[in-house]
């Protein structure tokens, strides 16, 4: 495109005032060429103006006033999992674009419904899985030959326990361990793994005062017999990672879902008798994530591969779900 030709903008809007929002989606939205910040929305009304003033865009009382808006184009959706399916169905019928945190909604059949009707109103909708769009991973299937034949991919996505009044430990919000972190490793697997994955079981450590799942562990496998180890929760000390270990080696990611914009990721290579560290480029992921996003809505090409990998992540989420075994703890 020419230097004086004006590029596209995707004109977006906000629905609620999430900490994700706050912290990482609303400063990338300010910056970023090709999304113009036009308005957030929160049911309070305070809250709103102390963000649309903080970011320089239009303060919005009431998620319903803000899809009715004509001059955005698509939102952005960061509530409680248990919130996507009405207003991401809200945001699609009002003829918006969706970009949504994750998981798209509660249920395979919930997401199912969703993903039909971006298609069939022609629009783009997206799960905010950001660190799809860095480059280390990229690095990373190139490199992946140094391990010879894949025999096991593993990934563990650990935080602390989050604030006792998180949606996070709310199970009619949409709460629980599987949903918040485990979708992380169970999406890296997809990336990494060829073919359709089989849940062969898993395990739920369900908190009795909550009733939502603070921890658990799956085992998947593809048809040719890679297995995928994935462990997740909200009762550990940070960890995320991933690795591939095949019959010649073993590559391991140790920053794989939230690296910072500056950090420059070190993927570990072992094999017989050598260690390799290659130190890669830093990234900026959720500035990737909303260019891909914006090219999906303005271009229109790729939105059935969006509505392929979402349906593919809602049936693992589900899976995993009826396989589990739950302790109570």
């Amino acid at each position: 495109m020419p230097e004086d030709t004006p590029r596209p903008v995707l004109r977006m809007g906000v629905l609620g005032c999430a900490d994700i929002a706050v912290r990482r989606i609303l400063p990338a939205l300010v910056e970023h060429r090709s999304v113009r910040l036009v308005a957030v929305a929160s049911r309070d009304r305070a809250k709103s103006e102390r963000l649309a003033a903080r970011f320089g865009c239009a303060a919005v009382t009431g998620y319903q006033a803000l899809l009715d808006r004509d001059d955005i184009d698509a939102v952005y959706v960061p509530l409680p999992p248990g919130m996507h399916h009405e207003w991401v169905a809200e945001a699609l019928t009002a003829g918006k674009h969706v970009l949504v945190e994750k998981p798209l909604s509660t249920t395979y059949a919930q997401s199912a419904e969703l993903v039909e009707m971006a298609a069939r109103f022609d629009l783009a909708l997206t799960e905010n899985f950001m660190f799809l769009h860095h480059s280390q991973h990229a690095a990373v299937r190139e490199m992946a030959g140094e391990v010879g034949e894949l025999r096991v991919f593993s990934s563990s996505f650990g935080v602390p326990p989050p604030h006792p009044a998180s949606f996070r430990h709310n199970a009619r919000l949409g709460g629980g361990a599987l949903l918040d972190v485990g979708v992380y490793p169970l999406r890296a697997a997809q990336l990494h793994l060829a073919g359709e994955l089989d849940v062969l079981g898993a395990c739920l450590r369900v908190d009795e005062a909550t009733g939502v799942d603070v921890a658990g562990s799956a085992l998947l496998s593809t048809a040719t017999g890679v297995s995928a180890q994935l462990d997740f929760g909200f009762q550990h000390s940070y960890r995320s990672v991933y690795a591939l270990w095949g019959s010649r080696g073993r590559i391991s990611v140790p920053r794989a879902f939230t690296p910072p914009r500056e950090h420059r990721p070190v993927v570990r290579l072992e094999q017989q008798d050598r260690i390799t560290e290659v130190t890669l480029p830093a990234d900026h992921q959720v500035g990737n994530a909303l260019d891909a996003f914006a090219a999906a809505a303005l271009s229109g090409t790729g939105r059935a591969a969006l509505g392929e990998a979402l349906l593919r992540q809602a049936l693992l989420v589900e899976q995993v779900r009826k396989a589990a075994r739950v302790v109570s703890c």
